[in-house]
């Protein structure tokens, strides 16, 4: 049986890369198989074993370097040969089953304490909604007695819109009144310039 290790560099953690690498390995019929993440130099790095027969080795090693998850970004791919023993694929499945189940309860109880802080700041809401409820009741009464006050103007408005017309009514039966006054005085004073000129006429002998 031959061994390799396979190193890959960039970003490959969270990103469902071991899992990705299991499904290839168990669709090769592979039986020896372990993958870890780790971190060296602030480095992200996963470190896969493979051990099996040598054409089935050489196919996987050959998926490595051409495919990855699609959330990972792959800097390197290194393959070099490995002389120790890698465990079966079988015992890889459960520790990995295991170590996804802790995340899973770690994150539960994460979103636990989210749920708490949600439902703190829900009750404050509340409060503040109660508060806001009070203040619209307030508004709403400022809002009724602002409308009496203006109807109470537009009453005053009507008011004075009738005096006004009533005025202007009587303004302009005065105005038509001199204006008629006027006119007779022009017509009577036009009729004694023309008697006035034809007077002039005759004197002059233009008639």
């Amino acid at each position: 049986m031959k061994a390799k290790k396979i190193i890959i560099k960039g970003k490959v953690h969270d990103v469902g890369y071991r899992l990705f690498l299991l499904n290839e390995v168990e669709s090769l019929f592979i039986e020896n198989f372990d993958a870890r993440n780790v971190v060296v130099d602030d480095e992200q790095r996963l470190v896969a074993l493979i051990g099996g027969p040598e054409e089935k080795i050489n196919g996987f090693t050959d998926f490595v370097q051409l495919n990855y998850p699609p959330d990972a970004s792959v800097l390197a791919v290194e393959v070099e040969d490995y002389t120790e023993k890698v465990r079966s694929i079988e015992s890889f499945r459960q520790s990995f089953m295991v170590s996804q189940t802790a995340k899973l309860v770690q994150a539960g109880v994460g979103m636990l304490g989210k749920q708490d802080m949600v439902l703190g700041k829900l009750d404050m809401m509340l409060g503040n909604q109660g508060a806001m409820l009070g203040n619209q009741g307030a508004m709403i009464g400022n809002q009724d007695a602002m409308i009496g006050n203006q109807n109470r103007m537009l009453e005053k408005q009507d008011e004075t819109i009738n005096v006004i017309r009533e005025e202007s009514e009587k303004t302009r039966e005065v105005i038509e009144g001199r204006l008629e006054e006027d006119v007779e005085w022009l017509k009577v004073e036009i009729s004694e310039i023309k008697t006035s000129l034809d007077k002039v006429k005759a004197k002059v002998g233009m008639v």
